[in-house]
């Protein structure tokens, strides 16, 4: 079955060409991850128009003092991040209140709501930032996991799934939204693990970003007995980039064919083999050669670009197939 399915998706490849991620892709990319941040940003937007309509009931920025619900609010415009109060005392806090009111809102005169507002948000802003920072990571993975679920349903496959959260494992009973949250996939005797660290390979804390082994769920959490200190049942081991960027895919690509390298010779030095992938949403021409190079002389066994669906669809056929 291994050999079958990875030679039906390298034919499905039939050049670099095909691996190019086209413009149009690059653009409904770029939009919707701005989507998803003005998503992520709705929350400070309404939280900055109730502290506008709370501020507004003061008459100077001394006033801002005496309105309890507004606390929290001075603190934050003040520059300190939600982290930051952890390490304050009540007198720290009240100077940063004390410092923003007399520094920036006294002498904006009667534009002090204003200047309240905006310096929240800035601050936010922040906060937004670190929230964004691994977005496209999150949008790639859900994409993929949205394919792998889909791909079982249609082919009748029963499966179960590691909630992230709550770290035990749930039968897919309802499949909506269950993306955001599945740290692993389990179907028949097949274990796929997104973001672990495998004893092997990770010697300086890196996780592989996909895992597939054989066995069952169970022997996951055997402490040093784990089904990922047994060489022998890995499968499969794969690299997600789905940073959408052109300008970023390049090094996307140089940083994930290290990974893949450290990977192959880490299992070479037990006397394995298993196969190596990669999955990417920005793929430029120079890259899609070296993939496509690796792919026809077998240092990779499968690839795929994940903005489109069909190479999308064969390579989870292809994982689900080995």
């Amino acid at each position: 079955m291994r050999i079958f399915m990875a030679k039906k998706i390298i034919s499905y490849i039939k050049s670099a060409a095909d691996l190019i991620t086209p413009h149009e892709a690059t653009r409904a990319g770029f939009v919707a991850m701005a989507l998803e941040k003005n998503f992520l940003a709705s929350p400070f937007v309404e939280q900055a128009k109730i502290l506008k309509v709370l501020a507004s009931q003061a008459s100077v920025a001394k006033d801002l003092l005496s309105i309890t619900e507004l606390r929290d609010g001075l603190l934050t415009a003040s520059g300190l991040s939600d982290k930051s109060l952890n390490y304050l005392s009540d007198v720290d806090k009240k100077n940063a209140i004390n410092n923003l009111i007399e520094c920036f809102l006294e002498p904006a005169g009667i534009s002090f709501v204003d200047e309240l507002v905006y310096r929240f948000l800035i601050v936010k802003g922040d906060t937004l930032g670190g929230k964004t920072r691994n977005l496209a990571g999150a949008l790639g993975e859900q994409k993929f996991l949205r394919a792998m679920i889909a791909s079982f349903d249609l082919a009748g496959i029963a499966y179960q799934w590691l909630d992230s959260e709550s770290h035990t494992w749930k039968l897919a009973t309802d499949a909506v939204g269950i993306e955001k949250r599945i740290k692993a996939l389990h179907w028949r005797d097949r274990l796929l693990y997104l973001n672990l660290k495998v004893p092997l390979v990770t010697k300086e804390g890196k996780k592989v970003d996909l895992i597939l082994l054989n066995g069952d769920k169970a022997e996951t959490f055997r402490g040093s007995d784990s089904i990922l200190t047994h060489h022998r049942r890995y499968i499969a081991l794969g690299e997600l980039k789905a940073g959408i960027d052109p300008a970023g895919a390049d090094e996307h690509w140089k940083t994930a064919d290290m990974a893949l390298k450290r990977i192959r010779a880490s299992f070479e030095g037990e006397g394995l083999n298993p196969h190596l992938f990669f999955i990417g949403a920005a793929i430029e021409k120079a890259m899609a050669r070296e993939i496509f190079e690796q792919i026809q002389n077998g240092t990779l066994s499968c690839a795929a670009n994940l903005t489109n669906e069909e190479q999308l669809a064969m390579i989870c056929q292809w994982i689900i197939g080995l």
